[in-house]
């Protein structure tokens, strides 16, 4: 799932934090300079970097699309020198006609795309729920069909479950947007104003109960904040729609877009399939992570992102819903052979349908070379515990040595150093980056201000482009190695607030295996270090 599923229950704490005002460009800032929990970026080119020499490196956005005639990111697409623009013929040979820029594995040959799909849990119910519903294990023989039966009947408890609480949620947030929207309307109408604003609130004198509600919610926000009613509007409704797509899609078992692609669905091993549109219908995501790793530095345009000597290549693979395995696993393999060296992965879910195709891709990728970056998730949850797909671990229990998980840090240099919504991991998290309040590129030359792990992700990643960008013979294992040694032990024995808790207090060595803030100065001091000693 790549969007940023706030728990209703966070909103208000979100709004309130809202408020505080981030530094500028706080991701790429330094912790020693600047007091925020940055990554160097900027003090790293300017003092370690200036002299040395970088090597071109093609960094995988394997995401829900990404915008490449955007402004700050059109320079720095990757464009398939083996291919001819529009002309309908698969020029490279590599099995996809006209991948200029990327590839697209949920788009149909048509070119229709598939937008919002399935949780993983709903397709596991469809699948499942025509065998073992209302059975028992009484009614099995096998070993095989006693475990997929308490497979679906865990499945189906967490369904209901999760239908329920996102039900809830989309209520509260229909309840809000529309309500909010209807003072506006009238407040506007009443004073002759474009903005309702504070002062605005207060000269409103409703007599409708719900108005008198909505006025005192929106007046409380409204004080611990310089904006307006239309921007707390355009908050909730982003979560608002969010919300609906789950109801009305991820969680809805009569509904199953894939079609639109059009390939065999049982057939993991499928390759060639989907369209060159690697922008889609729904890019934000996507185009924010490019941003991040690789938006055009020092042009004057927007913002500036982490590393300046890569390419972007887009590879769409995640709708609004979870991804799917296979799309996953042709993705990676796609980036790979492709000559990306750097994989973001700003997506995860709870279930697999089938963790054994991407857990060959994955291992593939590490035959090749290829660093892994996934975000941990946005579910205040200890993932040692509750697994995060996909993951590091193979199903034979080994570790992939090409693979790190990324938890969310905030700006903030205090107890609330951890974003509350990032998920953490003693043993499967590696380590933590910029994820709260991140600002950068969005669809049609906008940007934009996000959270998530999905952004901390992509700030690691660009951050593992530079390393490797000025060391390229550096192994995925010898990156990993350096980034995790590298980062900054600022808060090892240090108590900060435990992700989805108001107040509980944890040491932030136990929320990842590093104790570590990934740290671009720190790690190319050590890179060289480590060079030297090979030579």
């Amino acid at each position: 799932m790549k969007k940023l599923l706030i728990p209703a229950l966070f909103l208000s704490a979100l709004l309130s934090q809202a408020q505080d005002k981030r530094p500028d460009n706080w991701f790429n800032l330094d912790p020693a300079n600047d007091k925020v929990n940055g990554v160097s970026t900027e003090r790293t080119y300017k003092e370690l970097l200036k002299d040395k020499k970088s090597t071109t490196i093609i960094v995988g956005v394997l995401d829900s699309g990404v915008d490449f005639d955007h402004e700050d990111l059109k320079s720095v697409m990757w464009t398939n020198p083996g291919e001819i623009a529009g002309n309908g013929i698969d020029d490279d040979k590599n099995g996809y006609i006209d991948d200029i820029h990327g590839w697209n594995f949920i788009g149909g040959k048509d070119g229709k795309n598939v937008s919002d799909d399935n949780l993983e849990m709903t397709r596991i119910i469809r699948k499942l729920k025509p065998k073992y519903e209302g059975k028992t294990a009484a009614d099995f023989k096998t070993k095989e069909e006693k475990k997929e039966l308490e497979l679906y009947l865990a499945v189906k408890n967490d369904f209901n479950k999760t239908k329920e609480n996102f039900q809830g949620g989309y209520n509260q947030l229909k309840f809000f947007v529309e309500g909010f929207e209807g003072i506006a309307k009238k407040i506007k109408a009443e004073q002759n104003v474009e903005k309702v604003k504070q002062a605005e609130i207060e000269k409103f004198a409703p007599t409708d109960k719900n108005d008198i509600k909505m006025k005192t919610i929106a007046a409380s926000m409204l004080k611990k904040s310089e904006g307006d009613l239309d921007e707390i509007i355009d908050m909730y409704k982003e979560y608002f729609l969010q919300y609906k797509s789950m109801v009305e899609c991820g969680l809805n078992t009569d509904f199953d877009p894939r079609n639109i692609v059009g390939d065999d669905y049982n057939n993991s091993n499928e390759k060639y399939y989907g369209n060159a549109d690697c922008n889609g219908p729904a890019s934000l995501h996507g185009t924010h992570v490019a941003g991040i790793i690789a938006a055009a530095r020092n042009n004057g345009v927007g913002m500036d992102g982490v590393a300046a000597d890569v390419k972007i290549m887009a590879v769409r693979c995640v709708p609004s819903g979870d991804e799917r395995d296979k799309d996953v696993a042709n993705a990676i393999r796609y980036a790979v052979d492709n000559g990306a060296k750097i994989l973001n992965m700003s997506f995860g879910k709870k279930y697999s349908w089938d963790k054994k195709v991407v857990d060959d891709a994955v291992k593939y990728a590490e035959s090749k070379g290829v660093l892994l970056i996934h975000a941990a998730g946005n579910d205040n949850l200890d993932i040692d515990d509750v697994t995060h797909y996909p993951c590091k671990k193979y199903e034979n229990k080994k570790e992939a040595t090409n693979f790190m998980t990324i938890g969310a840090l905030s700006w903030k240099a205090d107890t609330k150093v951890v974003a509350p919504f990032s998920n953490y991991g003693k043993k499967n998290v590696d380590l933590f980056s910029p994820g709260v309040d991140i600002y950068s590129t969005t669809p049609k030359n906008t940007y934009k201000d996000e959270s998530g792990t999905s952004m901390a992700a992509p700030v690691a990643a660009g951050v593992a482009a530079v390393l490797k960008s000025y060391y390229p013979n550096l192994t995925p294992e010898q990156l990993k190695k350096i980034l995790m040694k590298s980062s900054l032990k600022t808060y090892k024995g240090t108590k900060v607030i435990k992700p989805g808790t108001k107040d509980e207090m944890i040491k932030f060595d136990k929320l990842s295996k590093s104790a570590g803030i990934i740290n671009l100065y720190e790690a190319i001091k050590m890179a060289d270090k480590f060079t030297k000693l090979k030579t």
